[in-house]
């Protein structure tokens, strides 16, 4: 499904930048690495250096069951969650919710076979006080886009970028919104603030700390400034045309800010992880507050992570329904530990548990 990966080695943050940014090979994403340096005390007066430790093995939590997947469930205690990562989507009338050119249809049923997928959605009828006949009225939504009209990256974009309240957060969100409406695989290395790893690492290859910050290895280039990106991968992976909720100027920044209001704290500030030496795959999209959550979960923990866009409209929704017999988002795969599994609330808890240097 997902196009082939760079390998993702990383050099230690006293590395030459340009070196990062050469032509590199591609690779299965399965044969991915991460090397990643910690900060550590200079040794450099010492005639012996001691070997790097050997990496941490991961495994899955002790009795660890996957979750069975639970359409439109809320996990109890995660409602006030789910409303304040919902507030994105008015404040941004849905941008990120659906792919470039989105286009439904209500159909009968019988139009879409069973072997294919499609939002489906029952209408009861009310005949008693306490009784409906439910699916009375039931319809199927055809829907469908530009995507494949349009050129797909060989290799992921690269993108430095993070979640949460700060000053480069609503910058962030029209990127990830981009993203989301262009269906691009992206490999996001997360900068929490205080994070050691990334944040050092954008430094050192564009000369400062901001964010976002996107690498492009299809083509070299590598860039600032959210609009500028923007503007690039419509240019480069789209038709050139920018969503209108995206061109609005300092109106696009303000409304982005504002639908961060409600998880306010989140996915901004960094905790101690161990930092597997593979991305983990995510099937999410950027409209979607379930997929919000768990992302903010990767950005604290500073893990990689492959995203697999697929808004509304994705053909995606097509190749995952056939792999997995459903389409349900978040969903992750962490070749890591061997995990597979939907499901926000159980996904963030795996994540905490797994990757957490502190976790319970």
């Amino acid at each position: 499904m997902a196009p082939a990966a760079a390998p993702l080695l990383l050099p230690r943050v006293a590395a030459a930048g340009p070196s990062f940014l050469m032509p590199r090979r591609a690779a299965p994403i399965a044969s991915a690495r991460i090397a990643v340096a910690r900060a550590q005390p200079d040794t450099a007066a010492s005639s012996t250096s001691a070997p790097d430790p050997p990496p941490p093995e991961f495994k899955p939590p002790p009795g660890f069951k996957a979750p069975e997947p639970q359409k439109f469930g809320v996990k109890e205690g995660q409602q006030g969650s789910v409303f304040g990562a919902s507030l994105g989507i008015p404040f941004r009338l849905g941008t990120g919710v659906f792919v470039l050119g989105y286009s439904p249809s209500v159909v009968s049923p019988d139009e879409i076979p069973s072997d294919q997928y499609a939002l489906e959605i029952g209408v009861g009828k009310k005949v008693h006080n306490l009784i409906y006949i439910s699916l009375c009225l039931a319809f199927k939504v055809k829907e469908s886009s530009k995507i494949d009209k349009c050129p797909r990256p060989e290799k992921p974009i690269e993108i430095y970028e993070f979640e949460g309240y700060d000053l480069s957060c609503p910058f962030c969100r029209k990127v990830r919104e981009m993203v989301s409406v262009l269906d691009l695989d992206v490999l996001f290395y997360p900068c929490p603030q205080n994070g050691p790893t990334f944040r050092p690492k954008v430094l050192e290859m564009g000369g400062k700390k901001q964010f976002p910050y996107m690498v492009d290895p299809n083509t070299g280039v590598s860039m600032y400034e959210s609009d500028e990106i923007i503007k690039y991968l419509a240019d480069k992976y789209g038709d050139g045309t920018v969503p209108l909720m995206l061109s609005l100027g300092l109106l696009t920044t303000i409304t982005a800010g504002l639908s961060t209001i409600g998880r306010l704290g989140k996915g901004n500030s960094y905790i101690a992880s161990k930092v597997p030496p593979q991305p983990i795959e995510i099937w999410a999209y950027e409209g979607s507050p379930f997929c919000k959550l768990v992302r903010e979960t990767l950005v604290e923990l500073e893990l990689p992570h492959l995203l697999h866009s697929c808004a509304r409209g994705s053909p995606r929704r097509q190749e995952f329904f056939e792999k997995n017999g459903t389409f349900q988002v978040p969903y992750i795969e962490d070749p890591n530990t061997g995990v597979k599994m939907f499901e926000s609330a159980e996904i963030i808890e795996y994540l905490k548990t797994t990757y957490s240097l502190y976790s319970s």
